[in-house]
């Protein structure tokens, strides 16, 4: 979706009711961190069995080779949050940037594993705070209506870098010498990286940062230069919102039903064996009888997937909601691994159902999980807390599955096609917490988030 043709849905119902060409820029240009954190983390995906051969390494060594950069997330989205408080997010862009160009040339240049080891780390701490501070100023720019739309525009990139990779991958394999091809697949996130470099020091910082810094002439400024109607009027929102923060400890019983909603769709999120797809996908092909070319290829076709998916996602999402979408995502995720799983614990596994189900998982996924987390997470904190809310979910988000990654090869060689039943299992139980338990933060303006004693999300400019 354009910037012009996003643009062009809003009206005029107040500094909340409309989107501009600058707020979609600006959006898109942090969301280039969203293609570099899909790039890094489905790139490794090509060059496992080369790894393994060329450092000697063990099943359990190459699961931690690949679950490096996961470590490194984890690290990564707890530092974020204060130094993006403290100094700002457009300076945090610009460190995490920077950090990609490093870790991706030095993978690519690795002698030693402890050295690939090193800038894959190195690499999954720009991840992980990427995943922090990206959707949090995405979020910070947007008005309430179009929020949802926004911030997935960061998944969208991801995904959008889930697929480069996988491309990626096939033509590095292809003409790249065999020796050296798992060097081009790492070292080539440098040239996107740079690009982020470049773009992130053309973007504003976020004018909500501003006005909680008190810096209230740079906020005014920044929110003329997004286009908001009434700039003043939403400053004094956001001055209000401020000045009515109490206390900033996250963990205190006015957010009990943020903090538990935002652990349990990270928890879920990674329980769905999505990262397991994403970075074994050539591997779990070839267990359903694919060749080494056959598997790399079928690796697009579950990038095509996630990209198509997600886009539509971007038009349902503020249309229908959070939680519809995570109903009609966890039966179809159940369904499709479960599939998967059975396919897998025959004798004689069908490639074809296998490739089915796969595919219709990263489907059913990325119209609802893949596109709801990190907008949810992003939201559904009050302004006070939105950082270290965020913060908490992502490191959630990224211990499960720097778990999930680092044990996977180990449980799918004891369990076969058990692993996917297992996952299935999980969507069935997300089904159920979203049933009972997860609030709808669609349209609530984020100055206004709160929840009523139900649980509901509130807010008196719910829709405006």
């Amino acid at each position: 979706m354009s910037a012009a043709s996003i643009a062009d849905t809003g009206d005029a119902a107040g500094s909340e009711g409309r989107v501009t060409a600058a707020i979609v820029l600006s959006a898109l240009g942090a969301a280039l961190g969203g293609l570099l954190f899909g790039f890094d983390t489905a790139v490794i995906s090509g060059t496992t069995t080369a790894l393994q051969a060329h450092f000697a390494l063990s099943e359990a060594s190459l699961g931690f080779t690949v679950a490096a950069a996961l470590i490194g997330t984890v690290i990564g989205s707890l530092v974020a949050g204060a130094p993006a408080d403290r100094f700002g997010r457009k300076p945090m862009l610009l460190v995490i940037a920077v950090a990609y160009v490093v870790s991706s040339l030095g993978a690519g240049l690795a002698d030693s594993w402890a050295a690939l080891l090193l800038f894959r780390l190195l690499g999954g701490l720009a991840i992980g705070a990427a995943s922090v501070v990206t959707p949090v100023y995405i979020a910070e720019v947007s008005p309430a209506r179009f929020r949802g739309r926004l911030v997935a525009l960061n998944q969208l990139n991801i995904v959008l870098g889930i697929l480069l990779a996988f491309m990626s991958n096939y033509l590095m394999a292809q003409l790249a010498p065999a020796e050296t091809a798992w060097r081009w697949m790492l070292g080539i996130v440098a040239g996107p990286s740079a690009v982020f470099l470049l773009v992130t020091l053309l973007l504003p910082d976020s004018p909500r940062w501003y006005a909680t810094k008190g810096r209230e002439r740079e906020a005014l400024a920044v929110l003329r230069r997004l286009g908001f109607d009434d700039a003043a009027g939403a400053l004094a929102r956001m001055r209000a919102a401020q000045d009515d923060s109490g206390s900033p400890r996250l963990f205190q019983r006015r957010y009990a039903v943020p903090v538990t909603c935002a652990i349990a769709i990270a928890l879920f999120n990674q329980l769905s064996g999505i990262n397991a797809l994403l970075y074994y996908a050539p591997r779990i092909f070839a267990l359903g009888g694919a060749g080494a070319d056959s598997a790399l290829l079928q690796s697009i076709a579950v990038g095509g997937t996630n990209l198509v998916f997600t886009l539509l996602a971007l038009t349902l999402i503020d249309r229908f909601g959070r939680r519809p979408l995570l109903f009609v995502g966890s039966v179809a995720c159940a369904a499709a691994l479960i599939l998967v799983g059975v396919q897998l614990e025959r004798a004689a596994p069908d490639g074809t159902l296998i490739l089915v189900g796969l595919l219709g998982f990263i489907a059913a996924f990325a119209v609802s999980q893949g596109a709801v987390i990190w907008v949810f997470i992003s939201e559904v904190f009050p302004s006070e807390v939105r950082g270290k809310g965020q913060a908490l979910g992502s490191t959630t988000h990224w211990v499960m599955a720097a778990a999930i990654t680092w044990t996977f090869p180990i449980v799918a060689g004891a369990l076969g096609g058990y692993v996917f039943l297992f996952f299935g299992a999980m969507m069935l139980l997300q089904f159920v917490w979203v049933a009972r338990f997860m609030p709808e933060t669609n349209g609530v303006v984020l100055e206004e988030m709160r929840f009523d004693p139900a649980g509901e999300a509130v807010g008196k400019s719910r829709g405006k």
